[in-house]
């Protein structure tokens, strides 16, 4: 019950719809168990005493209980509903709230399927123990200790020698337990990793089938959903080989009473209305039993699904407002790197960052270059604080980056990512996505300053066109250009570029560049480049390689130093001069 008591804070706020239908169960169960009492004096009061002018009496009144047996029911069905439906509304939301505010550490080993599957498969299977799974546990222990005590009523002994097989049974309830909720649990892990598998091939389809990968892709969803078929078989095989068993021992019982209670009514120590009615109370109590194992069922799924939703709900958020946190709702842009090193992963022996110290004035811009993997990504994700340095610190006007806001902080930071990302939505909602409240006309300046207005114009229906998933429909070109019109309709006072424009043609290059030069002044901006065509005019360029700073300066002072920056410099020159020959 471990996993229920961590979520009882998303199911015990909304108790009062679980009182109410545990109200109506408690008056469906009584009057279930009526129903063989009435019977028992029907046969040994009336038909045995020959009073059968009060059958009719006995069947109107027999029928009005089970219409508000029925009436019951429903309510106790519906407060069931509202019980678990309200509950993992709730706990939907904070799943996918928690989702939001972890950090970038997380998502790098998370798998995008998984998480889906987690938040419908799993969800709903906590959500239908809790409308559902409860009611039954209850409903047995409700119906088989009422039953108990009537059949106690009636026959001691009968009672005992019905019962001497539920032992037994509570063996292998246990067993059964044991042995289908790890089953469960491997039915959700592969589920997950089948939805994984489906994502990945449905968003890289424009891959899969440039490369002639169709039938590979089908035969890699085949061994995923080998392994889910073979997990739910597995489960299957255990519940065949318990539930069978579970419905001999309950028929053990059956034939005990039979027996017994025959033995009874022959030397006279029970009525034949008390044993017409000990049957149907025995099936009381075998029903339920042999239903446990389907309530078990019900609540071994819905504690593996809480274990796995639990992994989201207690997963580490490493970066999160400080105690004590400055109110600065404008950032200038001074920016400090003071001995700042990296590292993924911990324990992880290379760093991604390596001593690096360098400051940047407000309104200056600065040149990142490099080869994959030297650490110019990483120096900007620590600067929106999408990671935490391992050592050293960050300032940003002379506060240490930490103790920033961090709303605050990414409203004043404008960041156009190397793989641009829109939303399914219409292209005015993308540019004003980070800012809601913008007006049409930040919206058209913002368009207009990327180099966007003009394509946008020319689609059906302008800025209110919808985009397919991932900007479908655009190019690599006229998405980065949106991504960059969002980023300037923040206005940032930091404006972080990285390889923004690695899509573009070289004359749309030009067109960009040149339209940032006006946004960029009186802002610090972070240039992250393959193209020293893209940087050269930065106030300062750092070179890197392997997480370390090698070269710092202008373009001018590092072609004349003739190091790696001038190496990359004749690379591109040669490359370029090439291309002019060969046209």
């Amino acid at each position: 019950m471990n996993t229920f008591k961590k979520l009882k804070a998303f199911y015990l706020p909304y108790k009062k719809y679980f009182i109410w239908s545990m109200i109506c169960l408690l008056i469906v169960t009584g009057i279930t168990v009526i129903y063989p009492i009435i019977l028992r004096f029907t046969i040994d009061e009336i038909i045995l005493n020959g009073q059968y002018q009060y059958v009719s009496f006995i069947a109107l009144g027999f029928i009005g209980i089970m219409a508000v047996k029925g009436v019951m029911t429903f309510f106790q069905q519906y407060y069931g509903d509202m019980f678990g439906i309200t509950s993992v509304y709730r706990l939907r939301n904070e799943l996918y709230e928690k989702l939001q505010r972890l950090p970038f550490k997380y998502y790098d080993n998370a798998k995008t399927g998984d998480l889906m599957s987690r938040l419908t498969a799993d969800v709903e299977g906590f959500r239908f123990f809790l409308s559902f799974g409860f009611s039954e546990l209850l409903r047995f222990l409700l119906l088989v200790s009422v039953t108990l005590s009537v059949m106690f009523y009636y026959s001691v002994n009968l009672t005992l020698v019905t019962m001497a097989a539920l032992p037994f049974l509570a063996v292998v309830v246990y067993q059964f337990d044991k042995k289908v909720h790890p089953a469960f649990r491997g039915i959700r892990k592969s589920f997950g990793k089948l939805n994984t598998k489906v994502q990945e091939n449905i968003s890289g389809i424009q891959t899969v089938k440039s490369l002639s990968r169709e039938d590979f892709e089908i035969g890699k969803f085949n061994r995923f959903n080998g392994s889910y078929k073979e997990n739910y078989l597995t489960t299957a095989n255990v519940w065949a080989k318990f539930f069978p068993l579970m419905e001999f021992i309950g028929n053990i019982c059956v034939v005990a009473l039979l027996a017994y209670g025959g033995f009874l009514v022959m030397n006279g120590e029970l009525t034949p209305g008390e044993l017409v009615a000990f049957n149907s109370l025995v099936w009381y109590l075998v029903w339920p039993i042999m239903n446990l194992g389907f309530t078990i069922n019900l609540f071994s799924q819905a504690k593996a699904s809480g274990e796995r939703l639990l992994e989201i709900l207690e997963a580490e958020e490493d970066i999160k407002d400080a105690n004590q946190t400055m109110n600065k709702d404008q950032i200038n842009g001074k920016v400090s790197f003071n001995h700042v090193s990296l590292h993924y992963l911990e324990g992880e022996n290379e760093a991604a960052l390596k001593d690096v110290s360098f400051k940047v004035d407000a309104g200056k811009t600065i040149g990142l270059i490099g080869g994959t993997g030297s650490g110019k990504t990483s120096i900007v994700q620590l600067l929106t604080r999408f990671y935490e340095p391992t050592e050293g610190t960050i300032l940003i006007d002379d506060v240490l980056i930490n103790n920033l806001p961090l709303k605050s902080l990414r409203a004043n930071i404008g960041v156009v990512l190397q793989e641009s990302f829109l939303f399914s939505s219409t292209i005015k909602s993308n540019i004003a996505y980070g800012k809601p409240e913008a007006t049409m006309d930040e919206i058209l300046s913002a368009a207009k300053r990327a180099q966007a207005h003009d394509f946008i114009m020319e689609l059906p229906n302008g800025y209110d066109t919808m985009l397919g998933e991932r900007g479908l429909g655009l190019s690599g070109g006229q998405k980065q250009r949106i991504a960059i019109a969002r980023a300037l309709c923040l206005n940032p006072s930091i404006l972080i570029l990285d390889d923004s424009t690695s899509a573009v043609d070289m004359q749309t290059e030009v067109q960009i560049q040149k339209a940032l030069k006006e946004v960029m002044k009186g802002r610090t901006t972070f240039i992250i480049a393959h193209r020293i065509s893209s940087l050269k005019h930065a106030d300062q360029i750092l070179v890197l390689e392997n997480g370390e700073i090698v070269e710092r300066g202008t373009h001018d002072q590092l072609i004349n130093k003739e190091g790696p920056y001038h190496r990359i410099y004749d690379i591109q020159f040669q490359d370029q001069k090439a291309i002019v020959q060969s046209s």
